[in-house]
């Protein structure tokens, strides 16, 4: 009978693996077609998408034009030049535009759980987090990446940096694993808001404010801070690390080099993690019954 017992077990283990991977698929094939449909609606207003996205983009440079007006006063910021600076500044400007353009959507939970409509989308045969996440996809925040993207390759253009395979594969390795850290504190925030239906700002302090505190170096700040941002919440693997290793200097808190290769992992526990607060949410969710 033992031995029964344990074929049966084994048998319901691989079953499992299969559904998991089977609505991990279904939840990425839902969410295109909802983008796809958000898409050609965008591109029914051609002249309003070109004019959303360029104002996208002209918001977000004045975050640079401010650090380039502060230049404009010192040669130095924190023992950092204004390249340098660019360098932090636009890895961490792309990581959050990709995550922002993929999962930006996610801070309107709360709405939803207060006014009732979340039930529309628990009806469906969706994965919930795809609905979400999908729901309105803006189209103008590439306006934001681009903007990035373009003080990016200023920093790459005028600083001198001894270039090694290793830091080639840095540059699109921090950025891709950026996007996934800050997609998994979207996700994270996005649960948080299943009980506290208000918090959008909250979750915005750790999105749109982490961004904002990545873009200047770590030695402006407090090391608390900096140790926050290592330890707890680990918006430090989206940038500083991986950055302060390219441009060869040294971390804040004496932390060995090759920390500067964790982001992959660390983004795959922040996903963890994230998807175990977004089950917990999603089972705690009590209809408004309206």
């Amino acid at each position: 009978m033992a031995e029964v017992r344990v074929e049966r077990v084994a048998a319901v283990e691989p079953e499992t693996a299969f559904a998991e991977r089977s609505r991990l698929v279904e939840g990425v094939r839902a969410y295109g077609l909802i983008v796809a449909m958000w898409l050609r609606s965008t591109m029914a207003y051609r002249a309003s998408f070109v004019m959303t996205t360029v104002g996208n983009f002209v918001s977000t440079a004045f975050d640079f034009v401010t650090i380039m007006l502060m230049f404009a006063h010192v040669d130095v910021l924190g023992g950092f030049t204004l390249p340098e600076v660019a360098l932090l500044y636009g890895t961490s400007a792309t990581a959050f535009g990709l995550s922002d353009l993929v999962l930006g959507s996610m801070d309107r939970l709360g709405r939803r759980v207060r006014d009732g409509t979340l039930d529309t989308l628990l009806v469906r045969p969706v994965p919930v987090l795809a609905q979400v996440a999908a729901d309105r996809f803006a189209l103008r925040r590439l306006g934001r990446i681009t903007q990035g993207l373009l003080v990016l390759g200023y920093a790459l253009w005028t600083l001198d940096i001894d270039w090694s395979p290793l830091k080639v594969v840095m540059l699109p390795l921090m950025v891709l694993s950026g996007a996934a850290i800050f997609g998994a504190v979207f996700v994270a925030g996005a649960a948080f808001q299943f009980y506290v239906q208000d918090a959008s700002e909250v979750q915005n302090a750790f999105t749109y404010g982490g961004t904002t505190l990545l873009q200047y170096p770590p030695s402006v700040f407090a090391k608390d801070l900096v140790r926050g941002v290592t330890f707890v919440v680990p918006l430090a693997f989206v940038s500083w690390l991986p950055a302060l290793y390219v441009l060869g200097r040294d971390y804040p808190l004496d932390l060995p080099r090759w920390v500067a290769f964790l982001p992959p992992l660390v983004a795959v526990g922040c996903w963890v993690l994230a998807g175990l607060a977004w089950r917990a949410g999603l089972r705690a969710y009590r209809s408004t019954g309206s």
